[in-house]
């Protein structure tokens, strides 16, 4: 995959990430009965930065959870049978159940991992109420799924892909669009 360009760095993903914590205090008139649940891998690491800047900004801690949806994928299917799936489980210590559940996710495209993460989390519990947050929305939705944050919206063909490397897991943080 050849890189195209790099459309967010280091600098512009924390300003969108101090934006959307902002976006969900000041939505959520503070964070009294909210969840911030990140979708595994990236997720999690993204729901950890906007605890962090929430606590900043409120002078108080927000619940963290990690949600695991490999079981809930609706291309599992398309592994092969010798493979068994790895999951990697999920770990929200927090009761979700009458709790605004904010989830997040690295980039937005199909639709269908956020379908796949509702399912999961309505497992776990029943929340009063769910959002959704990402860093990147890409367009394409295959399901009538949107996003209620966006750190940046970036129109994408269907030939290109977006990356997001976050430092947590690979040593640099940048989004950026590379050729398929």
């Amino acid at each position: 995959m050849a890189q195209k360009a790099i459309v967010l760095d280091e600098q512009a993903i924390r300003r969108a990430l101090t934006r959307i914590a902002h976006e969900i205090i000041e939505r959520n008139k503070g964070i009294d009965n909210c969840v911030l649940v990140g979708i595994k891998t990236r997720g999690i690491f993204i729901a950890n930065r906007l605890a962090e800047r929430i606590k900043q900004i409120e002078g108080k801690q927000i619940g963290v959870g990690e949600l695991d949806i490999t079981l809930y994928r609706d291309d599992l299917t398309k592994t092969t049978m010798d493979e068994e799936p790895l999951v990697k489980g999920t770990n929200i210590n927090a009761t979700i159940t009458n709790k605004k559940v904010i989830l997040i996710d690295d980039v937005l495209f199909t639709g269908r991992t956020v379908r796949a993460a509702m399912d999961a989390l309505i497992d776990v519990g029943r929340p009063s109420q769910i959002q959704l947050a990402v860093l990147v929305d890409r367009g394409h939705r295959e399901l009538p799924i949107r996003a209620d944050y966006v750190g940046k919206n970036i129109p994408t063909s269907s030939d290109e892909k977006i990356m997001v490397t976050l430092k947590e897991v690979d040593s640099t943080d940048q989004v950026s669009i590379h050729d398929k």
